[in-house]
């Protein structure tokens, strides 16, 4: 680890040389580096999942450590990120294995003022990050290995997104893809649309995803590439005080079990500053389910959004999956409060009503309510402290498609010291 990090500091050195002399033969030439370190504390007693009765309460404490370095000049960018994350005490004190891996890697080629090519490993971050989003509260983040080609023009920003994924260089045998480890699609097309209207304070967003997943054989190696599609818009409107939004998606095509799918899922958000210190917010998810005697697949995927963010923060709903073979979708009704205490502290409440989106056999649709609490601190301007509890009271629903114990005490706390700063800028 430490050899790591002592080369990653060479390299950054170098560059940072190699930019200082060719700054001094092209001004329009930046070279800068940041650092993360971002250590947080868990206590979990029935997080992701609901706790069995007499199961008992985990703890650790998680760290990433990431170096980030950047390039640009006149038609082109450069961004190497490379990050360690782990749990502390996963290693062993004398580690010949270390897990120090670039986690974003690409280069932007600008071919005139309005389109761009950008290649490589990459963050695909769009609106609200809820089909496709960083997930950075995930220790180790998500990115795609992708080519990205862009168009940059007034209000008006266009995506076309290509990815094909294999498990290694084979000279033969077809494409078959084993994604069971990956968790990755086969291949992926999409295309996003933005507009930002000058004459009001609305954004607009359309997305069409093409998605191919392997369905075929792991033991004769046959491909068998299952597409689904997703297409959805996202609209946000911010009059005043105001800030409101909504979004709806519908997915047809296969999925990967081939079997025909039919499903969407819409959203309504509306949030009001009242002054300069409280903020309230409601809001309303629903993503279709579908039960087990449907022949067609109705149970919508959110795919690689940011579900931390939205079906609460611990992280039941997408962020883990059903049990038993059920996919029951979900209806969440929220409504919350923020409170800015100061220019550096806040902070929130929210509370999650939760049901299944089809209503199941012999089941009532009430799945549980959860309470969340978050507080934030800048302590300065590159050092955040932030600390968080939930607690969810669950139904005898929630064991059934979750698993565990509702009558259980299922609740879930942490602290979070996050340290980024710019190291330097040439």
């Amino acid at each position: 680890m430490r050899k790591r990090i002592l080369s990653a500091w060479a390299v950054a050195l170098l560059l940072g040389q190699v930019s200082l002399v060719h700054a001094q033969e092209n001004e329009e030439s930046h070279f800068w580096a940041s650092a993360q370190i971002r250590t947080r504390g868990e206590y979990r007693n029935g997080a992701l999942s609901p706790r069995g009765e007499g199961d008992k309460p985990a703890g650790f404490i998680n760290e990433r450590a990431r170096l980030t370095l950047g390039y640009e000049r006149k038609k082109l960018s450069l961004k190497f990120s490379a990050q360690h994350v782990g749990v502390w005490g996963q290693d062993a004190l004398v580690d010949k294995n270390g897990r120090f891996i670039l986690n974003e890697a690409w280069a932007a080629f600008h071919l005139n003022d309005s389109w761009f090519m950008q290649l490589g490993r990459q963050s695909l971050v769009y609106d609200d990050e809820r089909i496709l989003g960083g997930l950075d509260w995930n220790v180790a983040g998500r990115y795609h290995d992708a080519l990205k080609i862009g168009y940059r023009h007034g209000g008006h920003q266009l995506d076309g997104i290509f990815a094909f994924n294999q498990n290694d260089e084979t000279l033969i045998g077809g494409t078959y893809y084993d994604s069971s480890k990956t968790k990755l699609y086969k291949n992926m097309q999409s295309l996003w649309y933005h507009y930002d209207f000058a004459s009001a304070p609305v954004k607009l967003s359309v997305l069409a995803m093409n998605l191919g997943q392997e369905g075929g054989d792991a033991e004769t190696r046959e491909s068998d590439t299952q597409y689904m599609q997703t297409v959805g818009t996202y609209v946000q409107f911010t009059p005043a005080s105001w800030n409101l939004s909504g979004s709806f998606y519908y997915q047809t095509g296969k999925n990967v079990s081939a079997r025909k799918v039919s499903a969407f899922m819409g959203s309504v958000r509306a949030s009001y500053s009242i002054n300069d210190s409280w903020t309230v917010n409601v809001g309303t998810d629903y993503l279709s389910g579908s039960k087990k005697s449907d022949a067609t697949y109705r149970a919508f995927n959110p795919l690689y959004g940011t579900h931390h963010k939205f079906y609460g923060a611990m992280d039941y709903f997408y962020a883990s999956d059903f049990v038993n073979g059920y996919a029951p979708g979900l209806s969440d009704t929220q409504i919350g409060v923020g409170y800015k205490v100061s220019s550096s502290v806040s902070m929130g409440l929210n509370y999650h009503y939760f049901a299944t989106g089809v209503k199941l056999e012999s089941l009532n649709r009430t799945l549980g309510s959860e309470l969340d609490y978050q507080l934030d601190w800048k302590i300065m301007k590159d050092i955040s402290l932030s600390v968080g509890y939930s607690l969810m009271r669950g139904t005898s629903t929630m064991d059934v498609v979750k698993g565990g114990n509702h009558k259980s005490w299922q609740d879930w706390g942490w602290v979070s010291l996050n340290v980024n700063p710019t190291l330097f800028k040439k």
